[in-house]
C-alpha cells in the first residue's frame, strides 16, 4: 500500500470515527462554538470585573444562587465524567495488543509525567518570587464576599478515587473479555457524559465564569489574582517551547538528526492545533508531517491518533503550574509528594479528555478538589484560565506527537521513502 492510499484510507477512517451522530465530532464542535468558547470566557471575564464594580448586592446574589447550584451539579458530573471516559479508553487501548503499543504508551506516559514535573520543580522555584503568598486571603478579609440566596445539595453517587478504580476495572475486564455489549454501553454512557459537558455545561460556563469574577472583584480578590497570572504567564509558554525543545532533543539522540529541523518540520501541526483548539482535528497534519520527518507511513498511522489521546504534555504542565499558583496565593500548603501523586494520576485521568475545548481541565477536577483540596472557586478558576491557554496546550501535546513516533518508529518502523518520493506519493505525481 502506497502512501497516498495510506493517508486517504486513514483520513477517512477518522471521517468516520467523528459522525455527526458523536459528541465528539470536532465539526460539530467547531460550528457551534464558531465564536469561539475562549472569546466567550475573555468577555465573561471581562464582564465580571467591570459589573463587579457597582452590581447591588441583591442582583449578584442571583448570579451567586446560579453558580451555587451549577458548582453543585458540576461536583456531581465529576465521578462520571471519569467512569464515561477513562472506561471505553481503557478498553480501546487493550484491545490493541503489541509492543508497538506497549512502548507508545509508555513514552507518552512517562512524558506527560515528566512535564507535569518540570512544571512543578519550575513553579516552586520562580513562583514564590512573583506572587505574594496568602494574597487572595488577605483580599477576601477586606472584601465583601456575596452568598447565595439558596442552594440544592446534589451528592455525587461515588467519590473521584472510586470512579478512578472502578473505569480501570471495567476497562481492563472489558478488554480482556472482548464483550461487546459492555463495550458498547460504555461507549454510549461516555457519548451522553460527553453530551451533557458540550449541551449543557459548555453554554453555561460563560455565566458561571462572569459570576466568579463578578464575586471576586466585589470582595477584593479579582486584581491579585489577576497581577498574579500576568506575572507567570509568560514562565508557562516559555516552559512549554523548553519541554517541545527537550523532547525532540531526546528524540534526536535516537534518529540521529538535528532536533530542530525536527521540531521545524512539525510547526504546520503546532499551528493548526493553535487554531482548531482540537488534537484529534489535527491528526491528519500531524501524521502528514511525522511522515516528512522520516517516520514510516505504518508507525505514524499507529502512533499519531493514539497519541492524540494519550499524550497530554502540554495540557498537564497549564494544569500543574496554574494549580500551584492558586494553592501559592491562598496560602494552601503543598510538598513535592502531594504533587507528584497528583501528577501521575492526572496523566492516567485526562488520557480520555473528551474533544471539546477544555476536556483535559474538565476531567482533572475531580483531582483537584480530592487531591489538592481545590474548592468550588478555586476549579471554576482553573477552568478559566486553563481555557484561556487551551490552544497553546493542545498544540504542545500535538506537536509532542511527533517525537514519540520518531522513537517507535527506530524500533519498530521500516525504512522511510526519501523526501522526493513522499511529495511525489502526496501530490500524486
Amino acid at each position: 500500500m502506497d502512501i497516498q492510499r495510506n493517508y486517504l484510507i486513514f483520513a477517512t477512517q477518522i471521517s468516520k470515527a467523528t459522525t455527526p451522530k458523536s459528541p465528539f465530532d470536532h465539526r460539530i464542535i467547531m460550528k457551534r462554538f464558531k465564536i469561539g468558547l475562549l472569546a466567550q470566557i475573555l468577555i465573561a471575564i471581562a464582564l465580571g470585573i467591570v459589573s463587579g464594580q457597582f452590581m447591588p448586592s441583591w442582583i449578584a446574589g442571583i448570579f451567586m444562587t446560579f453558580n451555587a447550584l451549577f458548582s453543585q451539579l458540576l461536583g456531581f458530573l465529576v465521578p462520571l465524567i471519569i467512569v464515561g471516559f477513562v472506561t471505553p479508553a481503557i478498553a480501546e487501548i487493550g484491545n490493541r495488543a503489541g509492543k508497538v503499543l506497549l512502548l507508545t504508551a509508555a513514552i507518552a506516559y512517562v512524558a506527560t509525567v515528566g512535564s507535569g514535573l518540570l512544571a512543578y520543580f519550575t513553579a516552586e522555584t520562580t513562583f514564590p518570587c512573583l506572587i505574594t503568598p496568602h494574597s487572595m486571603d488577605a483580599a477576601l478579609e477586606s472584601g465583601n464576599e456575596i452568598a447565595p440566596y439558596f442552594t440544592v445539595t446534589i451528592p455525587p453517587m461515588f467519590g473521584v478515587m472510586t470512579a478512578l478504580v472502578f473505569a480501570f476495572m471495567a476497562g481492563i475486564g472489558i478488554a480482556y473479555n472482548q464483550g461487546t455489549v459492555l463495550k458498547q454501553g460504555a461507549e454510549e454512557f461516555r457519548d451522553i457524559v460527553a453530551g451533557t459537558i458540550r449541551t449543557v455545561i459548555i453554554p453555561l460556563l460563560p455565566i458561571y465564569i462572569f459570576g466568579i469574577f463578578m464575586n471576586m472583584t466585589m470582595s477584593g480578590q479579582v486584581a491579585s489574582v489577576l497581577t498574579a497570572f500576568l506575572k507567570i504567564i509568560g514562565i508557562i509558554f516559555l516552559m512549554a517551547a523548553v519541554i517541545l525543545i527537550l523532547q525532540y532533543c531526546i528524540a534526536a539522540l535516537f534518529v540521529k538528526k538535528n532536533p530542530f529541523k525536527l521540531l521545524y518540520t512539525m510547526l504546520p501541526a503546532y499551528f493548526t492545533a493553535l487554531g482548531t483548539q482540537s488534537s484529534a482535528a489535527t491528526i491528519p497534519v500531524t501524521l502528514r508531517q511525522a511522515i516528512k520527518m522520516g517516520v514510516s507511513e505504518e508507525i505514524a498511522g499507529f502512533v499519531i491518533p493514539l497519541c492524540a489521546t494519550i499524550h497530554m504534555s502540554g495540557s498537564t504542565l497549564k494544569i500543574v503550574m496554574c494549580a500551584l499558583a492558586l494553592m501559592i496565593m491562598q496560602g494552601i500548603p503543598y510538598d513535592f509528594s502531594m504533587f507528584a501523586g497528583f501528577i501521575a494520576m492526572l496523566a492516567i485521568t485526562i488520557i480520555a479528555a473528551p474533544g471539546i475545548p477544555g476536556g483535559a481541565i474538565m476531567a482533572s477536577l475531580g483531582l483537584l478538589g480530592s487531591m489538592l483540596g481545590f474548592n468550588e472557586q478555586d476549579q471554576a478558576l482553573m477552568i478559566a484560565l486553563y481555557i484561556a491557554m487551551d490552544s497553546f496546550g493542545t498544540a504542545c501535546n500535538v506537536t509532542g506527537d511527533g517525537f514519540i513516533a520518531l522513537i517507535v518508529d527506530k524500533f519498530f518502523g521500516k525504512k522511510a521513502p526519501n523526501e522526493a518520493e513522499l511529495e511525489e506519493a502526496i501530490l500524486g505525481k
